[in-house]
């Protein structure tokens, strides 16, 4: 049985499939020890023996974003000890004077360094006398440290030193994370910086999935856990464990590959996901097929990290945003988040109003519905409360609705970053909505980036956990070259170390992968590179790819001009087992057997008679008109006057933002 499981600010999602059916549980997560609600999850669900629990977990992110991590020890080459802290000369906001420098993860009083030195070809020019690294063990012993980073100059072109000092802390008894296994691959900053947030996360992560680990296979025989990782694929708990800087965006990873799937089987080809849940707003440009771009250039809480991730933006805009003003009364919306505990004011503990609360005052949450009916929501708190903090606001629903324009722009904003920035046309996508609030802000985002089709998932409160239950089983490996461009027939020895490597830890998990190749390339002396796909049949093709993503990206190329082959990317894939679910016969319908009631709710244009649909009760081809309000277990889908939505044979929701909504 394998059941995946999504940790979020606010709900835990649970999901399983049993006799081709998915069935989804939702629980509040219990951030004081998530695993609490992860075992409450697979007990709700019916776990059994030979369980597989898939975890999408936000341990990592929040112990960057919260600064809780160990106390790490930074082991370099002399001379480089803060370099880690210098980092590079460009800076977030370019203008800002006063901007605050992004805090290193390592005091200077943990940075240590050894007399080695490695040549940029890899030939072992200083080597460390077995006293000298006695005496950095000693030194990092008596600093208190609770884990290591080990970053040696051009160590991944020689990783021998890096392999002795290694050996040598190892009687620490503590995690040790060293480059040249995280990430072997040139640039020192980025390289070093990305060890360190492995080590700064290890403890944490070793003890939580560990716990995790040993607590369901104790309850179910045979039981086990694999995570997310941030690149899409899943990878078993002792990886995790040991390299959890490839989880740190686990969870939105879960949804990029279910709304891939979900657009793919829909049959819409661009798609741009949002993904709104309780403490933030996730985004990302994909291609059904063949998923999101991934990036190995992120960067999280202000660190730097080198490792393959999906190329998601994230804002600080959820449905537990706080709402406050400020000294000049100007309404804000987030980062602050009310999270699980204590929530927002609907849920009967929150105090200060929310997007959440803003939705329910008007009327876009239904109260009996909510969560099956498992959650009551307090509507005379709410309004108590709301009446209290409004402000300047005239009336409860202004605030309301205010609220909503905040955070709708904010979130419209990151949706112009991954795209409209980056040279693509909104309306040339399909919006995937998903999250337990996506679909109630849909419709208005579409308005405003002039997208005419929104496509709102089966189940849009769990996509990113029925994206981790389909998710396949991926390695990503990687090597420093640095070769002219004429040598690019000549990398196969390279990749096959690499997919030697990848082969030899699938079959320790039973598992055949297929290995994907790929390159990073750049014209001859520039400062960065682009991936693109190699194929050893004909590696030309990747040259001449090159160029044409060149031009598409920076707006020129030179066929002329020589290239240069960085680093080697082999990504090894084990598929998941198949699924689709059954398409059923569409018949022309107008929903009224769902409609259960019809009520007044607040838009931008005044009151507007509003009707209540049960989204089971919708069949296929059955087609509505806004203003509608579509609730289910999981989510709300909020249908604007001017709009439609009609059910496809999949039981996926398409929205068509008709010209009045666009106008």
């Amino acid at each position: 049985m394998r059941i995946a499981i999504d940790t979020g600010g606010t709900f835990t999602d649970c999901v399983c499939l049993v006799d081709g059916q998915l069935h989804v549980k939702k629980l509040f997560s219990t951030p004081k020890d998530p695993s609490e609600a992860v075992l409450d999850g697979v007990r709700e669900l019916g776990g059994s023996e030979n369980l597989e629990v898939r975890h999408g977990t936000t341990v990592g992110t929040n112990t960057m974003l919260e600064r809780t991590g160990a106390r790490v020890a930074f082991v370099t080459t002399t001379g480089f000890e803060d370099t880690i802290a210098i980092g590079r000369q460009a800076r977030e906001r370019l203008y800002d004077w006063f901007a605050p420098i992004p805090q290193c993860f390592v005091p200077r009083e943990l940075r240590f360094g050894l007399r080695e030195r490695v040549g940029a070809k890899g030939e072992v020019l200083l080597s460390p006398m077995d006293e000298e690294l006695e005496a950095l063990a000693d030194a990092v012993r008596a600093s208190g440290a609770d884990a290591v980073a080990i970053s040696l100059l051009f160590s991944f072109a020689q990783p021998e030193t890096e392999r002795r000092v290694e050996a040598a802390l190892n009687k620490l008894g503590i995690p040790i994370s060293t480059s040249h296994r995280i990430l072997p691959e040139f640039r020192e900053y980025e390289r070093a910086s990305t060890t360190v947030v492995n080590a700064y996360l290890a403890p944490r992560m070793q003890s939580y999935l560990a716990t995790l680990e040993e607590r369901v296979s104790k309850r179910y025989k045979g039981g086990r856990v694999d995570v997310m990782q941030s690149s899409g694929g899943i990878i078993p708990a002792r990886v995790g464990a040991t390299e959890p800087v490839r989880t740190v965006l686990s969870g939105p990873a879960g949804g990029v590959v279910g709304a891939c799937r979900v657009a793919q089987w829909a049959g819409f080809e661009r798609i741009i996901g949002f993904d709104m849940g309780g403490t933030s707003t996730d985004v990302f440009l994909a291609n059904a097929a063949s998923g999101a771009e991934r990036t190995s250039e992120s960067v999280i809480a202000g660190a730097p990290i080198g490792v393959p991730m999906l190329d998601i933006h994230t804002a600080g805009a959820g449905g537990g945003s706080i709402a406050r003003f400020d000294a000049g009364g100007m309404l804000h919306v987030g980062p602050e988040s009310a999270g699980a505990d204590p929530g927002p004011i609907c849920f009967g503990r929150g105090e200060r109003a929310t997007v959440t609360d803003a939705n329910f005052v008007l009327g876009r949450m239904d109260a009996e519905s909510f969560l099956g009916g498992e959650v009551r929501l307090d509507g005379e708190r709410t309004l108590r409360m709301m009446r209290e903090q409004k402000g300047t606001a005239g009336t409860v629903e202004e605030f309301a609705a205010g609220i909503l324009r905040v955070v709708e722009t904010q979130m419209e904003k990151a949706i112009r970053v991954i795209s409209v920035e980056r040279g693509y046309d909104p309306r040339d996508f399909t919006l995937v909505a998903f999250g337990g609030g996506g679909p109630l802000h849909a419709c208005s985002l579409a308005r405003a980036l002039r997208i005419s089709r929104v496509l709102v998932p089966v189940m849009p409160g769990a996509l990113s956990a029925i994206g981790i239950l389909l998710a396949d089983a991926v390695r990503d490996y990687s090597r420093t070259v640095m070769l002219p461009g004429e040598a690019i027939g000549n990398l196969g020895a390279a990749f096959g170390e690499l997919e030697k490597q990848g082969a030899a830890e699938f079959a320790a998990e039973d598992l055949n992968g297929v290995a994907q190749r790929s390159v990073d390339l750049r014209y001859l002396r520039q400062g960065y590179e682009l991936n693109v796909r190699y194929d050893p049949v004909k590696p030309i093709l990747s040259i001449e790819e090159f160029h044409q993503l060149h031009q598409q990206r920076y707006g020129f190329a030179d066929t002329a001009r020589p290239t240069e082959i960085v680093n080697l990317r082999l990504r090894m894939i084990a598929a998941s087992e198949p699924y689709e679910p059954q398409r059923q016969k569409i018949v022309p319908g107008d929903g009224r057997a769902a409609c259960y009631a019809e009520r007044n709710l607040y838009f931008e244009g005044g009151i507007r008679p509003t009707r209540f649909y049960t989204r089971g009760m919708l069949k296929p081809g059955d087609s509505i008109g806004g203003p509608a309000m579509v609730t289910e277990y999981t989510a709300a889908t909020l249908v604007l006057p001017g709009c439609s939505a009609a059910v496809n044979g999949l039981g996926n929701l398409v929205m068509e933002i008709g010209e009045e909504a666009c106008a």
